[in-house]
């Protein structure tokens, strides 16, 4: 007798692009999906003979595209979620494709990397005194970003010229020195509670083009989260508007100058799991998500 599927899942992703980037949770979470009994099926975000109402949940996985395309992006989350539950939900993902969220979470106490935003128009004011990062408030993979010295400011000109000539705001924010030797720790939530952590390398290495490809997430490896990385994290969350259920989350934390952590970015759109690297998390995740389809 042919299995009933207790819950039809969509996992969400994008077309490839012929970058070579391939979402290695895919196939594995769609195989834990349909071994616990519900069907997943892999969707394109901007299929338009996709029905969605079919769908018990649309999970957000991989539409690494979504930074490009931010506006028709969120179109679609919205128009999705009106025929079935999204996850993360509409207004989550509205709010998160925009990393001027980072003011919010700072006026609302939440230790962050400071940041400062210049939009179209605005003076290009630079640091002079210490190393700096440019980057999009819309992106992903480290899209058109990278890192400055005092020195190089006619460099950081251009970057700014051409991301406002393409109607981005730009962010600005001091190089966090202890990338460099501590790295960056990304904290994954799902389902309600810590799921694990990993810690990756600089991204942002000196003298890469921000037009140049950057390596995502350089020698991951796993984590124990510290206590203070823990209660970071979960003020970033509580700061959220709306305090919404999220299915999933990814807060990413540095350490600052005083050693203490703060938060460098706060995923709330398509984190990658990283369920390569900890598959005993992997059980975690299908309970969770076909409890959200149901």
């Amino acid at each position: 007798m042919a299995r009933i599927a207790t819950a039809r899942v969509a996992l969400v992703t994008y077309r490839p692009d012929g970058s070579g980037r391939v979402d290695r949770d895919l196939p594995v979470l769609k195989g834990a999906l349909d071994d616990a009994g519900a069907e997943a099926v892999v969707t394109y975000w901007d299929d338009p003979e996709v029905d969605w109402a079919a769908f018990d949940l649309a999970l957000i996985r991989s539409t690494w595209d979504y930074s490009w395309r931010v506006p028709e992006f969120v179109a679609w989350a919205e128009r999705c979620a009106g025929l079935t539950r999204l996850a993360n939900p509409a207004d989550v993902v509205r709010w998160n494709t925009d990393k001027r969220y980072l003011g919010e979470l700072a006026a609302a106490g939440v230790a962050v990397v400071p940041t400062r935003y210049l939009a179209p128009g605005d003076p290009l004011d630079l640091p002079d005194d210490h190393a700096y990062v440019v980057k999009p408030t819309a992106g992903a993979g480290a899209r058109l970003a990278a890192r400055y010295a005092p020195g190089e400011r006619e460099t950081a000109e251009r970057q700014l010229a051409r991301m406002h000539a393409e109607g981005l705001t730009a962010m600005v924010q001091p190089y966090v020195a202890s990338i460099d030797t501590a790295g960056e720790r990304a904290l994954q939530l799902f389902g309600g509670r810590l799921l694990h952590a990993s810690r990756k390398g600089a991204v942002l290495e000196p003298g890469t083009p921000y037009d140049g490809v950057k390596v995502p997430h350089p020698r991951l490896a796993r984590w124990e989260p510290t206590p203070a990385e823990l209660a970071v994290a979960q003020d970033a969350l509580a700061a959220v508007p709306g305090r919404p259920e999220l299915l999933y989350a990814r807060v990413d934390l540095v350490d600052g100058d005083d050693g203490e952590p703060q938060v460098m970015e706060l995923e709330l759109v398509e984190p990658n799991l990283f369920l390569w690297l900890h598959p005993d998390s992997l059980p975690l995740v299908t309970e969770a998500v076909v409890k959200a389809a149901r």
